[in-house]
């Protein structure tokens, strides 16, 4: 078997992740018929062309703690961290722009949608502002506030 053939994926699954990123999960052959997954973030640069892409290689050997420490760190944040977010709620937004788009009104959805890109970019902009106000003014330390206790193993700040 060539090169060439040894790293083409026998297994290829795509998924959309927003405008600017896609993930891409690839089963690729080793040199004795052995499977590896590679997983790849593939995202669009703000700057103009191109796309940087971050790649993962999954082992056989790998793949059950792998998926156990993504399903319970998944599970964390939606049912300890974040468990008022709804969750579902960028799957039903793909959903109505793929109906958009195979009815052909995805011109005015797009329209829609960047006014309420734009309007949450704004409150952001404007949270952040907010949070460094409350950081400077609360960040009224010197260094030598910073101080180990040697009769304790914590760090005092």
């Amino acid at each position: 078997m060539d090169d060439k053939r040894r790293f083409e994926s026998v297994y290829s699954k795509k998924v959309r992740a927003g405008k600017r990123r896609t993930y891409f999960f690839d089963v690729r052959r080793t040199k004795g018929n052995d499977y590896y997954l590679t997983i790849t973030e593939s995202t669009r640069r703000f700057e103009g062309d191109g796309y940087e892409r971050h790649k993962i290689f999954l082992y056989k050997e790998d793949f059950n703690r792998f998926v156990a420490g993504l399903e319970d760190t998944v599970k964390h944040i939606k049912t300890d961290l974040m468990p008022d977010y709804d969750y579902d709620e960028y799957d039903r937004r793909h959903e109505e722009y793929e109906r958009r788009k195979a009815e052909g009104t995805l011109d005015h959805y797009n329209k829609d949608k960047s006014d309420e890109v734009v309007e949450e970019v704004a409150d952001e902009k404007l949270n952040a502002e907010a949070a460094e106000e409350v950081i400077e003014e609360a960040d009224t330390s010197t260094p030598e506030d910073d101080v180990i206790d040697d009769d304790d193993d914590d760090l005092k700040w």
